[in-house]
């Protein structure tokens, strides 16, 4: 069964990274709420509950999946 992706990137940024938007609930998240920043879908895995929230930043080679929460002014990257 295909699920549909998670989240997308908006156009909103910092610097060079975009605002993450829930596209369906999942976890305690709900479809169409805004998430953190990510430099690409490489950070975040469309897989499992793992999210970013709030004014957190992943970036470079970080990856956050499972069930991983990244929030609060949070920065994860390497």
């Amino acid at each position: 069964m295909c699920m549909l992706p998670k989240y997308e990137l908006t156009d909103v940024m910092q610097g060079n990274l975009k605002q993450i938007r829930a596209l369906r609930d999942f976890g305690n998240v709900k479809a169409g709420e805004l998430g953190g920043f990510l430099e690409s879908e490489n950070n975040l895995s469309q897989d499992g509950d793992a999210w970013v929230s709030g004014d957190a930043r992943v970036f470079g080679k970080a990856q956050v999946f499972g069930n991983a929460q990244v929030f609060g002014d949070a920065w994860v990257y390497g």
